[in-house]
């Protein structure tokens, strides 16, 4: 029997103490923000390509997983004398039973079905439907797993409005399951991108699995030019900062598409667009479990 144990750290401390708490003996540390789902929430995230402005959350959660028999009085011990701090004191802990970590952790990612045409895929899976366009899908160390409610909204969009033949530019693209989507879906080009270079290699090898053209680089790299549809499925906080630079990424006639926005988030980032630029006025396209899908066409200019 396996125990878990949780402490609390702050921002200048967690990092440095989940290095010291695997060093004296935990199995595994996870880092998970304190002040989740609560109005103290901090989303972390940094400019197109740099680096998040927080190395941690102003309150952290750690969960230590320990292995039979290590106690973990001593397990803190160690770990509090390696950092030279105070004892460290334990938050709560409960038993945990062995298992197979990795059948556990697939099981949570069954096939998706997205409208009538998409599946997505675990790579550990058969297609359910082989007629279909499925999206084979290793989802790794990237968000874009298909089942996340800001997901569907964009693939669902992508497979009612995408027009043929479209370029397509996927910020934020994580695993690159709506750049994969776009390009299945009949898109001419398709171009991804995300500050985090593990979230790269994922929709690369995502998008060979899916024998997909798609370019993945990160956004200082990107190619110049408009595309005919961009989408952005991150955070609100983010996408306000982004807001001049997606908005000049849209050609005439083409659309942006919002995705990770918060119902009670929708007007004000609505307003923010509008303010700098509003030729693409944005709308709610659809709703799903609390979270919107904006979207918006930018007008052809009138010909003379």
């Amino acid at each position: 029997m396996l125990r878990e144990i949780t402490i609390l750290a702050d921002a200048g401390s967690a990092d440095a103490l989940s290095d010291a708490l695997l060093s004296a003996g935990a199995l595994a540390v996870s880092i998970e923000d304190a002040d989740a789902d609560s109005a103290d929430e901090r989303p972390m995230y940094g400019e197109p390509g740099g680096e998040p402005d927080l190395a941690a959350w102003m309150h952290n959660r750690l969960s230590v997983l320990l292995p039979p028999g290590l106690d973990p009085a001593q397990l803190l011990a160690a770990a509090s004398e390696a950092r030279s701090i105070a004892p460290l004191q334990i938050s709560s802990q409960r038993e945990v039973a062995d298992a197979d970590w990795v059948r556990l952790t697939q099981a949570q990612f069954p096939p998706t079905r997205v409208g009538e045409r998409l599946w997505i895929v675990p790579s550990w899976h058969a297609p359910p439907d082989p007629s279909a366009i499925n999206i084979r899908l290793d989802p790794g160390v990237a968000f874009g797993t298909g089942t996340h409610p800001t997901t569907r909204l964009c693939l669902t969009w992508l497979a009612q409005s995408m027009p043929q033949g479209a370029r397509v530019l996927d910020y934020g693209c994580g695993s690159g399951v709506l750049a994969i989507a776009a390009a299945k879906l009949g898109a001419h080009q398709v171009v991804g991108t995300d500050i985090d270079a593990q979230a790269l290699d994922a929709a690369r090898a995502n998008g060979r699995r899916n024998a997909v053209d798609a370019l993945y680089t990160a956004p200082e790299r990107l190619p110049a030019g408009q595309f005919d549809v961009v989408l952005a499925n991150i955070l609100a906080n983010p996408l306000r900062l982004l807001a001049p630079m997606l908005l000049a990424r849209v050609a005439p006639g083409g659309s942006l598409v919002l995705s990770g926005v918060l119902q009670r988030q929708a007007e004000e980032l609505i307003a923010t667009y509008a303010q700098a630029d509003g030729t693409v006025p944005l709308r709610v396209w659809a709703d799903e479990d609390g979270w919107v899908c904006l979207a918006g066409s930018r007008s052809r200019p009138t010909a003379r």
